[in-house]
């Protein structure tokens, strides 16, 4: 390894993120393990986002709003590292312990992963749903359940297992599940990382919710070859609505308790719009994946 590679490159991506880079920035040079160059890719702050990542060591590649497509600036931005372990860390995803880093990266000492993943704890503000499905998913256990493959909130992988297979651009969303599906089906090695805590969690508005169900429905399409039905839709609606009335109502948790039926009827109905989006783009050859774009990044402009 020549003098000055790094063994670690981080990738960091943001946008009007100053409410919380500050916390992941200062976490991340706080790490035992600092081996590593950062590059961050900027699309459009407009808050002090900027102001704060150029108080820290780091290349800096700024892109349009409009350009930001997780895939393809993930692969842009991998183009441009040094090292041979690749890490994404999310300008909202802040490491709680010291050694989070050096035990993600203690991962690659076993020849056999290609890639590994973090644990996410919620934030303290979380809602009762919410932080029941971070828990579900991030379990402190060996392993996740087999929805979760890989989460880029703070993930990281092989350069050389990037190579095999690179980012998929066919859709806007999920793109760290499409990888990670290939490379289980593939023969490929993730490894969960209990031990290697961030914090990461979000409180979506029923407005955002309908717009990151929108694009994982179109995403699935092209990832699992799922078709819309609205038998499922209406199904799934009313199951998950008595799931989250079962859960929440022993927490006396009456507010989020009467949000339950907007929120499975959103989180479906969407859900099952993308699904129609995304084999309607199939079936006629359609390459765009602006739709699913517009329909995430409008429902969080101020």
């Amino acid at each position: 390894m020549p003098d000055n590679q790094p063994k670690v490159s981080i990738v960091m991506r943001s946008k009007n993120s100053d409410w919380v880079i500050a916390q992941a920035l200062a976490a991340l040079y706080s790490q035992t393990f600092q081996d590593f160059e950062l590059l961050v890719v900027d699309s459009g702050s407009t808050d002090r986002t900027l102001e704060i990542v150029n108080q820290y060591p780091c290349r800096l590649i700024q892109i349009e709003s409009k350009a930001y497509y997780p895939g393809s600036v993930l692969n842009m931005a991998i183009e441009q590292t040094k090292a041979d372990i690749i890490v994404f860390q999310n300008s909202d995803g802040v490491p709680l312990s010291p050694h989070t880093l050096q035990r993600l990266v203690d991962a690659f000492d076993d020849p056999s992963i290609d890639a590994a993943l973090t644990r996410q704890i919620p934030r303290p503000e979380t809602f009762d749903w919410v932080r029941r499905d971070y828990n579900l998913s991030f379990p402190d256990a060996m392993q996740t359940p087999d929805w979760i493959r890989l989460s880029l909130p703070m993930a990281a992988m092989r350069k050389s297992a990037w190579e095999k297979h690179h980012f998929y651009t066919d859709a806007w969303a999920s793109e760290d599940t499409e990888w990670g599906e290939w490379a289980v089906k593939n023969g490929m090695q993730i490894k969960y990382v209990p031990d290697a805590i961030i914090m990461h969690s979000h409180n979506y508005t029923l407005k955002q919710i309908y717009g990151r169900k929108f694009v994982e429905g179109e995403a699935d399409s092209f990832i699992y070859s799922r078709k819309p039905s609205l038998a499922g839709m209406i199904i799934g609606m009313i199951k998950q609505t008595l799931r989250d009335i079962i859960y929440l109502l022993p927490k006396f948790n009456l507010m989020e308790t009467a949000g339950a039926f907007p929120r499975s009827f959103i989180y479906n109905y969407a859900y099952y719009k993308g699904l129609q989006l995304g084999n309607k783009r199939q079936k006629t050859g359609n390459n765009d994946t602006s739709i699913g774009q517009s329909n995430v990044l409008s429902r969080y402009e101020k």
